[in-house]
C-alpha cells in the first residue's frame, strides 16, 4: 500500500472553468495536505500538461466551454498508452455520471461538493493509482 506521505506528494491537477470552483477545490486539497497541486481553466491545456507532469489525478469538470471533458478524456486516453485514466469527473449534472465513467473516468464528485465526499474519492483514486 502506498503510504500517507506517497499519496499527499502525488501529482494531481484540477480543471474548472470556474475560477471559484478552481480554488474552492486547491483549498479543499491544501487544507487535507497534498502538496503538488495545480490547475488550469483552459481545457485545451490538460492534455499538453499531463504530457509534461504524468500527473497522478485529474480533477476534471465535465461543463466547460470550447472543450468539454468527454472530449479532453479522449485525448488523455491517446497519451495513457495502459487505458487507466487517473480522472475523477466533476459534475453537477446526475445524468452525466454514467457517461463520465463510460467515457473512461474511474469516478465522480457531485456539485456542489460534499467534502467528506471529496477527500475520501481523491485518497482511494490515488491509492490505487500508486499502487
Amino acid at each position: 500500500m502506498p503510504s500517507r506521505d506517497d499519496i499527499l506528494h502525488a501529482k494531481i491537477l484540477v480543471v474548472d472553468d470556474s475560477a471559484d470552483n478552481v480554488e474552492l477545490m486547491l483549498e479543499i486539497l491544501r487544507e487535507a495536505g497534498y502538496t503538488d497541486v495545480s490547475s488550469t481553466m483552459l481545457p485545451e491545456q490538460v492534455c499538453p500538461m499531463h504530457r509534461q507532469h504524468c500527473y497522478d489525478l485529474i480533477l476534471l469538470d465535465l461543463q466547460m466551454p470550447g472543450l468539454n471533458g468527454f472530449q479532453v478524456m479522449k485525448g488523455l486516453k491517446e497519451i495513457e498508452q495502459g487505458g487507466y485514466l487517473p480522472v475523477l469527473a466533476l459534475t453537477a449534472q446526475p445524468s452525466f455520471k454514467i457517461a463520465a465513467l463510460e467515457a473512461g473516468a474511474r469516478d465522480f464528485i457531485s456539485k456542489p461538493f460534499d467534502l467528506l465526499e471529496v477527500h475520501k474519492r481523491i485518497h482511494n483514486m490515488l491509492e490505487v493509482r500508486l499502487l
